[in-house]
């Protein structure tokens, strides 16, 4: 609200979208009856009173009283910024203005992308321009739910401003089918966005899984049956099965993505490998086989599925089966029992060497006398006491005593 030092005048400035309405008051605080005027920039009297001499029939009364003159303005258009002048016909006269800004919401909102199909790994570039806005937009970058950050740069044209934003993005095959949106913050207009889905490509997903037997050992003269899945973009064209580090048994038959050994032996203990590839490139999913005696009931430490990933930005996309987890804590159960074994072996040894060193001091234990210097005791010097310890006992024997 803005009033004049000392006057009874009051006006707001105005704000307006292009095209909207805007409406100018001009109110006085104490009325006594004095004609107010409205003026436009050009200080042209747009009415006196409640009587309009321009001849612009986008302005219309809206309420005339001795205490206010309202005007509105259709259409409003950047032409039609600036100050607006309020007069009051007093002695002396006074005047104040109010102030007229239009605001442009941007006309087009466009997102252009560097390839319209990506590869996984890939850092794909993305623009999205904002056209002759006023003031300059603020353009938002979202992937799905997530915010991300792009780099802005402003054009002005005349009045108006153009804002593009470029987004670097380096795209998975999670990304494949996410919205990619550009969205704009601008006082003149809400929820303005846009948006371009990925087509991410990439490489096959393998998966092996065992349809017999569906659980327990794989025993000798049982069958075995496994089935291949692989899942890519483009789908997989390209399947096969082999054994790692050795050739495939003659008797083993492989049928598309089934794999089947009517009658297990020992000689088919290895690693049966599927490969899978497509435009992108390949990946593969192992199976450990090893087989047991038809007399066998314990479930093996090592045995099954290993579906190890190619590269290590395929661990995110579940490569490793639940069986391979399975196979790892019998793994971690075996070198705790091993450990505990060894610390076991370890304190028996320590204990029974108690026992015998216990025992073998227990037999020796008592007082021993021992017959050097015997003599030495009596002699008066130190010459004495050497020549009676060499004497040994028949000197000592010698020895008398006489009571009288």
């Amino acid at each position: 609200m803005f009033q004049g030092d000392g006057q009874n005048l009051v006006t707001e400035d105005v704000t307006v979208v292009e095209g909207d309405v805007a409406t100018i008051s001009c109110r006085v605080k104490n009325s006594d009856d004095s004609v107010i005027q409205l003026l436009n920039p050009n200080r042209q009297t747009i009415y006196f009173r409640d009587f309009r001499p321009l001849k612009d029939s986008r302005f219309q009364l809206v309420n005339f009283s001795n205490s206010e003159l309202r005007v509105s303005l259709t259409n409003v258009s950047i032409s039609d910024e600036g100050r607006y002048f309020c007069q009051l016909y007093t002695d002396p006269p006074q005047e104040i203005y109010t102030t007229i800004t239009v605001l442009v919401p941007p006309r087009n909102l466009v997102i252009d992308i560097q390839k319209e199909i990506a590869v996984e790994g890939e850092e794909i570039e993305l623009n999205c321009t904002a056209m002759a806005s006023r003031p300059a937009t603020t353009i938002r970058w979202f992937k799905g739910n997530k915010e991300l950050t792009g780099k802005s740069e402003v054009e002005q044209w005349s009045d108006m401003y153009t804002v593009t934003s470029q987004l670097l993005l380096k795209v998975g095959r999670e990304d494949d089918g996410v919205p990619v949106i550009c969205l704009v913050d601008h006082p003149a207009v809400k929820d303005l966005q846009t948006q371009r889905y990925l087509e991410v490509m990439y490489k096959p997903q393998v998966r092996v899984s065992q349809n017999y037997p569906v659980q327990g050992l794989t025993r000798e003269g049982e069958p075995l049956e496994l089935t291949c899945a692989a899942f890519g973009k483009p789908q997989p064209t390209d399947m096969r099965w082999l054994r790692v580090d050795d050739e495939m048994p003659q008797h083993v038959v492989v049928s598309g993505s089934n794999l089947l050994i009517s009658n297990l032996n020992k000689t088919d203990n290895g690693t049966y490998r599927c490969e899978a590839s497509n435009a992108v490139g390949k990946s593969h999913a192992d199976y450990m086989l090893f087989v047991y005696d038809t007399t066998a009931t314990t479930e093996p430490a090592v045995h099954g599925f290993t579906q190890l990933p190619n590269s290590a930005e395929e661990l995110d996309y579940g490569d490793l089966s639940d069986s391979r987890a399975g196979e790892e804590g019998s793994i971690r159960s075996v070198d705790h029992a091993v450990v505990g074994g060894v610390v076991a072996v370890v304190v028996f040894a320590m204990l029974c060497l108690l026992i015998i060193l216990g025992r073998y001091f227990a037999r020796h234990k008592g007082t021993y006398f021992t017959h050097e210097a015997k003599g030495a005791d009596d002699a008066a010097d130190a010459d004495t006491a050497i020549i009676n310890a060499e004497g040994g006992q028949n000197n000592s024997e010698e020895k008398k005593e006489y009571f009288i």
